[in-house]
């Protein structure tokens, strides 16, 4: 009887110790979460996040020209802009990288611009008179030399190579890439819509899949006193097999299963990763650019997951941290998309 009490007495103790420790992480967590909000309401409000892939086309057409601009992107790390281009549009190229790189961020990007002149205006004849003159001089001598008819003609001379040569007038830079840089923009506009379409769908996507390990930490967490509850119970039916009549100190029962607990216990690992999910979730309604940290937030979760299952000593929890592995592995795979 004394035995017994003092042996409840010492698991109560150990009881309001772990709950004490466990009361102490949710405090640090929802501070935390707290600092998050405040911070997040001190930034500018903008829940549109971006895919890193995208599509935008646009074109201007007027009477002296045709400008197409289009652009498409895929995942990449960092910005990467690979621009073609007619060979008349080369020296704006700095001006170009500059201008999307308002609207970009990462991404491999994939631009292509074609130009047509529709002016007849910018075109004129030139006539080489000191060629034509060459020309003439030794057809001239030919003649004398080899006794032959000088039958020279003003067509003659213009069937000679460079006599009559066509050049182009030089272009109003300035009104060339007033238009150019009209277009750009706009087909840099949509392609931006397309991204924030598409960084919509993957929002959602990812926070209902947070939603879903929420429900799987609350799992393991309910799982828990479950688990210590069983082991107990066969603990005690193994002692009484093997010892039959024998008594053990309850002390030592209790003990032993103390030393249990410790070794499974996941509280910390599933109060880490809920606040984790809730920091992802915060992170989702900030401004763009938003994806790297999102990866790191990614990481964090993956290891807390990882430490649950090597904790797991049932098959119930195993599978558990199993679904929140395979969960993050998805939510990852979404965020590379995510610029």
């Amino acid at each position: 009887s004394s035995d017994l009490g003092n042996c409840d007495c010492f698991i109560i103790t150990m009881y309001v110790y772990v709950t004490i420790q466990k009361a102490a992480i949710y405090s640090f967590a929802d501070s935390n979460r707290f600092m998050l909000c405040a911070n997040k309401n001190s930034r500018k409000e903008n829940d549109m996040i971006k895919s890193m892939t995208g599509f935008g086309r646009a074109e201007v057409i007027d009477e002296e020209r045709k400008v197409t601009v289009e652009m498409k992107s895929v995942n990449h790390r960092y910005l990467d802009i690979n621009i073609r281009m007619p060979k008349k549009l080369s020296s704006f190229e700095a001006s170009i990288r500059a201008v999307l790189k308002e609207y970009l961020q990462r991404g491999k990007v994939d631009l292509f611009i074609a130009y047509e002149d529709y002016t007849q205006s910018r075109v004129s004849v030139k006539y080489n008179r000191e060629i034509a003159g060459q020309y003439l001089e030794y057809l001239q001598q030919m003649s004398e030399e080899f006794h032959l008819e000088n039958d020279i003609r003003t067509s003659r001379l213009l069937s000679c190579p460079e006599v009559f040569t066509m050049e182009e007038q030089t272009v109003d830079e300035k009104e060339l890439w007033s238009s150019l840089e009209e277009v750009l923009r706009e087909a840099a506009r949509r392609f931006v819509d397309t991204r924030i379409k598409e960084g919509g769908h993957l929002k959602n996507d990812i926070l209902e899949k947070l939603d879903g390990m929420y429900s799987k930490v609350e799992q393991v967490e309910a799982r828990s006193p479950e688990i210590l509850r069983e082991y107990r119970e066969k603990l005690e039916n193994k002692v009484a097999e093997l010892l039959q009549d024998t008594q053990i100190e309850e002390s030592r029962i209790a003990a032993e299963v103390i030393l249990f607990a410790d070794k499974i216990c996941t509280d910390e690992e599933t109060v880490r990763l809920k606040s984790h999910i809730s920091h992802m979730k915060d992170v989702l309604e900030q401004e763009d650019g938003i994806g790297r940290k999102l990866d790191f937030i990614a990481q964090e979760m993956n290891r807390e997951a990882n430490t649950i299952l090597s904790k797991a000593n049932d098959l119930e929890t195993s599978y558990l941290a199993i679904d929140l592995k395979t969960e993050i592995e998805k939510i990852r795979e979404q965020i590379q998309n995510i610029e």
